[in-house]
């Protein structure tokens, strides 16, 4: 998985409204991660962007936000998750602020793939594999991987599973046949 972007910024604490500096990690994924040091042992707060971020907004557009102790109203990003809540961020300068709602907002919307060592130009379908048949999308397809399963009817096992019951009881009296003239050897 690749880093997107990270750094230091100031975001506002969902309880106490307190501002507090945190190293942030952008990944591919979507994944935005904050830390307390830019050691990045444990993390504090993980939002997934492409599951839960509505809107982003930067700057002059964070209407009726105040931002921390010496830093201007630009540098503000704000943003908007699904549950109604929001996450509420604030840069070094304006430029870094518009370079990180740039990487949200790419990372939200961009298809993740992941590299898939199977996929080729053939579509594979195993032989004889319970019924089940398996065919690889296309690549650079995204989306959802159907796996199609056909089910015989009933009716055509029933001939199978007699033969099996028959040969099955056959075995079993073959075994048990010398077991039932046992009794007549001691009288």
């Amino acid at each position: 998985m690749a880093l997107l972007k990270s750094g230091w910024l100031w975001r506002q604490s969902s309880i106490l409204r307190r501002w507090k500096l945190n190293w942030c990690d952008l990944w591919i994924d979507g994944s935005l991660l904050f830390y307390k040091t830019d050691s990045r042992k444990d993390y504090e707060t993980r939002v997934n962007l492409k599951s839960t971020c509505v809107n982003v907004k930067s700057g002059l557009e964070c209407a009726g936000v105040s931002p921390p102790e010496s830093h201007p109203r630009e540098n503000l990003l704000l943003l908007y998750l699904k549950d109604g809540s929001t996450v509420l961020l604030c840069a070094n300068s304006e430029d870094e602020a518009l370079a990180w709602k740039l990487m949200i907002m790419e990372a939200k919307q961009s298809p993740f793939y992941s590299y898939d060592p199977y996929s080729d130009t053939y579509q594979s379908v195993p032989v004889n594999s319970h019924n089940a048949v398996y065919i690889t999308p296309a690549d650079g397809s995204g989306g959802t991987h159907h796996v199609w399963v056909h089910r015989e009817r009933c009716d055509d096992w029933i001939g199978e599973q007699i033969a099996l019951g028959l040969l099955t009881g056959m075995a079993a009296g073959t075994i048990l046949r010398s077991f039932l003239w046992m009794p007549f050897w001691y009288c």
